[in-house]
C-alpha cells in the first residue's frame, strides 16, 4: 500500500555492504547483496564451494512485490530511451514469467504484477556523477518517494547511464577504478518505513556481460538477479545458503544466463529448494 510521504527523511540506514557484516564475516561471503561479476563468482565458488539449500533466517520478504524503474540522467529521454522502454516493458512482464515463479516456494512469496505503482518508471533529468554512491542511490529512492508517495512492497531500481558507474565503499561497478560488483541490492529505514532499493549499473564491461547479449539482455540479466534477490533477501536477514549467498548469486553466471526465443528478455537461472540446483522456471 502506498502511504504519502509529506515529510521523507532517511533515518539511520542500512547499506548494502553495512547490513549483513557480520553475516560476510562468519559465512565466508565477503559481499553480501552484490551481484558477482564473473571473475568473482569463478573464482568464489572455486575457492569455497557450493553452499547447499538456502536457509530462512527469519528476516522479511515481500510476498507481492512491485518495481518502480529509476533512469537517472539525461540519456535516457534521448539516445537511451529505446533501451529504457525495453527494461520498463521487461519489468512489467518478469513478475508474471515462470522464471520469476521459482521463488514462490520461499516464504508465501506470489506471482505478482510488478510495475503497477504510479509512475513505475520516472525519469530524472537531471545528471548524475561519475561516481553515484551508495548515499547517492538512496537519495534518489528517496526523491521518487517525496514526490510520489512510499510503497512498502516495492524496490526502487535505480538506472544509471553509461557516462556513470557506481560504488559502494571501495568496491564499484563497471567504469569504476576497483571492479568488483554488477549490481546490488540493499535497504534502509527512513521515516516511512524500510525502503528496499537497487543500484542497477550501465553493463559496459565483460565482467559483467553474456556472450551475444546486447545492452538491454545484460539489464534484464541485473533485473532478473536484483529483484528476485530483493524479493527473498529484502534486508538481508531471510533467505541465504550456509556460505551467505542470496538465491541468484549462487547461479549468477553458471548455468549460463539464457534469453527466451519468443520474447527475446533475456533471464539467469535460479537456485530452486525444491531441486536442489539452478533451474530455469517452474
Amino acid at each position: 500500500m502506498k502511504k504519502p510521504a509529506l515529510a521523507f527523511a532517511a533515518a539511520a540506514f542500512i547499506s548494502a555492504g553495512v547490513a549483513v557484516a557480520s553475516r560476510s564475516t562468519e559465512l565466508n561471503n565477503p559481499s553480501p547483496r552484490q551481484f558477482p561479476t564473473q571473475e568473482r563468482f569463478v573464482h568464489e565458488y572455486a575457492s569455497s564451494g557450493a553452499g547447499g539449500n538456502l536457509v530462512n533466517h527469519g528476516g522479511p520478504t515481500i510476498t507481492s512485490a512491485h518495481v518502480v524503474a529509476i533512469f537517472w540522467g539525461p540519456s535516457w529521454q534521448t539516445a537511451d530511451s529505446g533501451l529504457a522502454s525495453t527494461l520498463a516493458g521487461y519489468i512489467a512482464n518478469y513478475g508474471t514469467t515462470g522464471e520469476y515463479n521459482v521463488i514462490t516456494q520461499y516464504s508465501g512469496i506470489q506471482r505478482s504484477a510488478l510495475a503497477t505503482d504510479n509512475p513505475a518508471v520516472w525519469y530524472d533529468t537531471s545528471t548524475p556523477p561519475t561516481n553515484v554512491t551508495d548515499a547517492a542511490i538512496q537519495g534518489e529512492a528517496s526523491k521518487y518517494i517525496s514526490q510520489y508517495g512510499f510503497d512498502s512492497s516495492a524496490i526502487y531500481e535505480v538506472f544509471l547511464p553509461s557516462s556513470s558507474y557506481s560504488s559502494n565503499g571501495t568496491r564499484t561497478s563497471c567504469g569504476g577504478p576497483n571492479l568488483y560488483y554488477c549490481a546490488y541490492h540493499g535497504n534502509f529505514a527512513a521515516s516511512v518505513g524500510d525502503v528496499k532499493y537497487a543500484s542497477m549499473p550501465y553493463p559496459s564491461c565483460g565482467g559483467c556481460q553474456s556472450a551475444g547479449f546486447n545492452a538491454a539482455q545484460n539489464f534484464e540479466h541485473f533485473i532478473s538477479h536484483e529483484t528476485r534477490e530483493a524479493v527473498t533477501d529484502a534486508d538481508g536477514t531471510a533467505w541465504f545458503d550456509r556460505r551467505g549467498y542470496e538465491a541468484d548469486d549462487k547461479c549468477a553466471w553458471s548455468p549460463t544466463p539464457f534469453i527466451d526465443p519468443v520474447t527475446q528478455y533475456a533471464y539467469q537461472y535460479e537456485w530452486s529448494n525444491a531441486n536442489s540446483g539452478c533451474v530455469q522456471t517452474r
